[in-house]
């Protein structure tokens, strides 16, 4: 990923802490020269000296078959929001669009151990309803089984991260706070989470 210095995500913690809140992230990988993609929500594990993510594709998936042999880049992105040019000092100014992105590479294996299979599951339903924990202990092994059998879970063990948060940091504290007050006042969630990051910038 292209990144200027001034938008550059210095810190790995601090690319690890976005991973984790926009984990719904998309899977690139390879299949004889050209791009395959998915979407996923992912699990980001760094309580280790690795940083190891973890989902789940459809059995029926292709993209199964090249995640093992070639390296993938997961895209975590969001929030991100156009930034009007009625917001600068200088009339001969364009429009543009603020966003952060965290690019993670990696290669994954599948994995086939079935207590391993279950574990990596019930990691996911901790991370994302841990709620769900007891109805899912509740569930019969028949349907388990039966929907462990529609899936394939596999492990990213992270390579190389790259991230980037374009926030204005190149316009004056003034044009950052009109941008800011518009980005508040919008119904959209996404740009009321974009605003809270361009507020750090300050």
């Amino acid at each position: 990923m292209f990144i200027p210095n001034n938008f550059k995500i210095e810190h790995e913690a601090e690319q690890i802490a976005f991973m984790k809140k926009y984990s719904f992230a998309t899977i690139i990988t390879a299949k004889n020269n050209i791009p395959i993609a998915t979407q996923l929500p992912f699990v980001v594990n760094d309580t280790s000296d690795k940083l190891i993510l973890t989902a789940h594709f459809a059995k029926n998936n292709e993209q199964i078959a090249y995640i093992s042999k070639n390296t993938s880049l997961v895209i975590f992105t969001e929030p991100h929001a156009y930034i009007s040019p009625l917001h600068y000092d200088k009339v001969e100014s364009v429009p543009t669009w603020d966003y952060i992105a965290v690019h993670a590479y990696g290669n994954a294996k599948i994995i086939t151990d079935e207590e391993a299979k279950i574990n990596a599951l019930e990691q996911m339903i901790l991370f994302y309803e841990k709620d769900y924990l007891q109805q899912w202990n509740n569930l019969s092994e028949k349907f388990k089984k039966g929907m462990m059998q529609g899936i394939v879970i596999f492990e990213l063990e992270v390579t190389e991260l790259q991230g980037q948060k374009k926030l204005s940091q190149n316009k004056t504290k003034e044009e950052r706070q009109r941008i800011i007050q518009q980005l508040k006042s919008s119904p959209s969630k996404i740009d009321n989470d974009l605003a809270s990051y361009i507020q750090d910038t300050l």
